[in-house]
């Protein structure tokens, strides 16, 4: 996840200790709480002086990059105060922490004065950085683009929030790694449109930019469809609530990342197309796998993935690809005799189940390359015994090696595949601790994993770094009745103690480890602060 989320909320999902007013509470359908009435009162700082103390780096989640002391009395939110903006494209970011910070939006102005934010486009680099300056009571927040800009006031409205005062001073601050992502199966357990736009509320505060959608699975499937409505679940978010979703994201730099995840984990629509279910030798069906010997399989997910394409209009998407079980019998060729012959036709007297079955994601890619957008593939999908390699411009989603067959990182990476990390020893909470999983705690997170830590607990060799796209913390609803909407939200399944501190508010160094922003931790200890 970034791993910012366990900390502060162990599920990921209580992310709002410090998105919320006051940094308590979970800052639930809130977009602007204002600062209290006292402090809209002050007048405006006054200009710095030598009897002024050196300024203090911000205690922000995640900790920024670099902080330049200055003496000087730094700046609070006042009567009077505007927010300006250099650049109409800054208008929303302006508007919204405006808002929150109980400010005047001034809209485009070249003008500045003591108790303004000014924000400007400017400068060079990652468009997710930013430099903010505290100086002269008033607070200039500049980047090479408007998600950098938007990052910046993330961390000015936490600043004012955890201590009254943005520090005075010279902030630069930029992500270490480009994917920092938090993805949510809804496809087993539903969540409500409200409950999904709280999360990304605190999710942009926290400086994620990906949020991944399971919404297709044996249980449910979840979305409005026009295609193929017989398909849909009675309990389903409509295309009209999605885009909702998707709008809102895209005010707070989110990408949705949606999944149709094929072409195992299809029991729902097998459900009302039986036809379609994979059956062996016995004609015993085979549960969620869709039979990829017939060419009406294909065509009914390449129908959602074109529709879908439509509805999320970001340049990501998930092919799935995990846990197909006609591969997991000892013999799937003798087992499943009509995927055994397909695969002769299609790959030569040679051609295996496993060669079929990826011969299936590259048909998917196809379809989905064709709506320009960059696929990745949970990395069991990888399969080890096909002599078809999957498409090259597919990046593994590492998840776990604990698959039968599974194969390193290091295998992916040597072959110079992108990896997004989403290591289920530390970044999975699946709701009823099913198997081997348990909760996930911000604090081992943050002592023991950093992204190159993708699989189990070692890292690969740092030469990989590069490779590393980010990660993704995953909540996954395996017994959906264990935990209500809000449990999930707060993260907390037990730990009371743990509990009372995440929603404490209490501030670095305090408590480091409720910081766990993972993406920074290359090299980390203990009482190192975490990065975006």
């Amino acid at each position: 996840m970034a791993a910012a989320v366990v900390g502060t909320v162990v599920t990921g999902v209580g992310v709002g200790v410090w998105a919320s007013s006051g940094g308590g509470g979970s800052g639930r359908g809130s977009d602007a709480g204002a600062v209290g009435a006292s402090r809209q009162a002050d007048p405006p700082t006054p200009s710095p002086s030598r009897s002024y103390p050196m300024s203090k780096a911000p205690q922000t989640i995640p900790a920024v990059r670099e902080h330049t002391a200055a003496r000087g009395p730094g700046w609070k939110p006042g009567g009077g105060g505007r927010v300006v903006v250099t650049d109409p494209a800054l208008a929303d970011e302006g508007k919204l922490v405006a808002g929150e910070l109980g400010l005047a939006y001034g809209g485009e102005k070249t003008d500045s004065r003591a108790g303004d934010v000014r924000l400007g486009l400017g400068g060079s680099g990652n468009p997710e950085s930013y430099t903010m300056t505290v100086r002269d009571g008033r607070v200039d927040i500049e980047g090479p683009a408007d998600a950098g800009v938007f990052y910046g006031t993330r961390t000015l409205k936490q600043e004012v929030r955890g201590g009254g005062t943005a520090p005075e001073g010279v902030v630069r601050d930029e992500p270490a790694k480009p994917s920092r992502g938090f993805m949510l199966d809804i496809a087993r357990k539903p969540f409500s449109e409200t409950w999904i736009e709280d999360r990304i509320r605190e999710l942009g505060d926290l400086k994620f930019n990906e949020l991944g959608l399971h919404f297709s699975d044996d249980q449910a499937f979840r979305i409005e469809s026009t295609t193929h409505p017989e398909i849909v679940s009675k309990d389903h978010l409509t295309k009209a609530q999605v885009k909702r979703i998707v709008d809102l994201a895209a005010a707070r730099h989110i990408a949705i990342v949606p999944e149709i995840d094929s072409p195992g984990h299809l029991g729902a629509v097998i459900a009302a197309h039986p036809d379609l279910q994979l059956r062996n030798v016995n004609g015993k069906a085979t549960r969620g796998a869709i039979d990829i010997s017939k060419p009406e399989s294909a065509k009914i997910v390449d129908d959602l993935l074109d529709e879908y394409a439509d509805l999320f209009p970001g340049d990501k998407w998930n092919l799935g690809g995990d846990e197909y079980q006609a591969l997991v019998v000892p013999d799937p060729e003798a087992s499943y005799p009509q995927l055994a012959a397909a695969a002769r036709d299609a790959y030569g007297a040679n051609g295996n189940v496993a060669d079929l079955t990826t011969g299936w994601l590259n048909g998917r890619a196809d379809t989905i390359r064709a709506h320009n957008r960059t696929m990745r593939a949970w990395n069991d999908g990888f399969l080890r015994d096909s002599t078809i390699q999957p498409a090259k411009d597919i990046q593994v989603a590492y998840w776990t090696g604990k698959e039968i067959g599974a194969r390193p990182p290091v295998d992916y990476l040597n072959a110079g595949r992108e990896v997004y990390n989403y290591n289920d020893e530390y970044l999975y909470y699946v709701l009823g601790e099913p198997n081997t999983f348990v909760y996930p705690t911000g604090q081992r997170i943050y002592q023991q994993w950093t992204p190159r830590v993708i699989r189990g607990t070692s890292a690969v060799p740092a030469r990989y770094d590069g490779q590393i796209l980010g990660g993704s913390f995953a909540v996954w609803c395996d017994f959906p009745n264990a935990q209500t909407e809000s449990q999930v939200a707060s993260g907390c399944p037990g730990s009371q103690s743990f509990c009372t501190v995440a929603r404490s508010g209490i501030r670095m160094p305090e408590a480091t480890w409720l910081s766990v922003w993972a993406f920074g931790k290359s090299h980390h200890t203990a009482k190192e602060p975490p990065r975006i």
